[in-house]
């Protein structure tokens, strides 16, 4: 399984990189990375047929444990798939970004 750091995650992002959050929607609406999609791991199957085949997914969770597991069915499945290691709390501990609320943009 590929796995990126948050600083990598970051420049991905600042890219226009495709992102879910696996958490569950109190989670997600509790703290989470601008423009990261919300798709939670309960329901990931799902999102499938939304998320893209030809570019990297890049999935976050809290820590790094469920993002890892999601990507690695993920890949399984065919996507490019990769886990973001620390996750949206190493993401705030670092004072980046987080926004609160809930995304009206479902993966």
């Amino acid at each position: 399984m590929r796995e990126v750091d948050l600083d990598a995650f970051a420049s991905a992002l600042a890219e226009g990189a495709f992102a879910i959050d696996v958490r569950e929607p109190e989670e997600y609406a509790a703290g989470h990375v601008p423009g990261v999609r919300p798709a939670p791991l309960s329901e990931l199957g799902a999102h499938l047929a939304s998320l893209p085949a030809d570019r990297p997914v890049y999935v976050i969770c809290a820590s790094g444990n469920r993002s890892a597991w999601a990507a690695e069915h993920l890949k399984a499945a065919g996507f490019p798939a990769v886990s973001v290691a620390g996750g949206t709390s190493g993401w705030a501990r670092a004072g980046r970004p987080v926004v609160r609320g809930s995304d009206a943009r479902v993966a």
